[in-house]
């Protein structure tokens, strides 16, 4: 018989399909990160329908969200002190096949990944007035050369292969935040449920934060594990992705990094953006 203080708790994780994702779970993922006790069981879904399933459902008990999302699931999620993806002076970019002016592009129908991604937050920001569609992610790109979108706002590894495809950047979101504000631009982070308590949430947190410092410690075995995710990536490529987004204010976001969360929740309130003011607070 099981007795209560042998009972196993099992963890649900959701995460993207992408190869920064994979590497930072990869120990969790593969058992090379272990906790007595726990059970990570890990599923693999867009960003978007991360956002909407913590909004609406509370489905995981650790999910990956963009930050744009959190000040609508606060009530029943809180943030992981570590995971996220932040962009030092680089982020989502608006890429076209000619090249506009930035005053051009506000007038322009620009294709978004989706209404709750920090990218589309920054791009509001920018340009309130700017008209968008939303688009699966991995087909913003396609459909800017098709000539169905004049812009498109990428995300992801899009960020390194726009040029293959002769598209031109116009802006890039991460530096004209940077200009704005000084800070770096938080784009996503990972949720935890307040319903887990205290405890079980400090646990989960540091078995992430052991993950990511295992995958940072063993970079060539977690490289190879998340090569299965880089979409049209080669290897040194995914190695430079990866290194955009995983690294060292993965394992700690750093008080400027907590100010810049706050900061642009804050100013999406602001501007009318985003309906709740956000509550930010953090586990670990």
């Amino acid at each position: 018989m099981t007795s209560a203080s042998t009972a196993i708790h099992d963890i649900s994780i959701a995460h993207s399909p992408d190869s920064d994702d994979a590497f930072m779970f990869y120990g969790l993922a593969t058992n090379k990160v272990r906790v007595p006790g726990y059970r990570f069981n890990h599923t693999l879904t867009d960003i978007e329908t991360l956002n909407r399933k913590a909004m609406n459902e509370q489905f995981y008990d650790v999910t990956a969200i963009s930050f744009h999302a959190y000040p609508y699931l606060q009530e029943h999620y809180t943030l992981m002190a570590c995971g996220g993806s932040v962009g030092e002076n680089y982020g989502p970019m608006i890429v076209a096949s000619k090249a506009y002016t930035l005053d051009e592009v506000k007038k322009l129908r620009i294709a978004v990944p989706g209404t709750l991604t920090t990218a589309y937050l920054t791009l509001k920001l920018f340009a309130p007035e700017i008209e968008t569609v939303t688009v699966d992610f991995d087909k913003i790109i396609p459909a800017v050369v098709a000539g169905e979108f004049d812009a498109g706002l990428i995300i992801h590894e899009g960020q390194l292969t726009y040029t293959r495809d002769g598209l031109k950047k116009i802006l890039d979101l991460g530096v004209w935040w940077r200009e704005q504000t000084g800070l770096p631009l938080p784009l996503g982070g990972n949720a935890i449920r307040r319903s887990l308590g205290t405890e079980v949430q400090l646990i989960t947190t540091n078995a992430l934060r052991d993950s990511i410092q295992h995958a940072l410690d063993h970079r060539e075995a977690a490289l190879e594990y998340a090569m299965q995710f880089a979409r049209d990536l080669d290897p040194a490529l995914a190695n430079r992705f990866v290194g955009m987004y995983v690294n060292e204010r993965t394992l700690n976001y750093g008080e400027d990094g907590r100010e810049a969360i706050r900061k642009i929740l804050d100013m999406g309130y602001e501007r009318g953006i985003i309906p709740h003011k956000s509550n930010v607070d953090f586990v670990g």
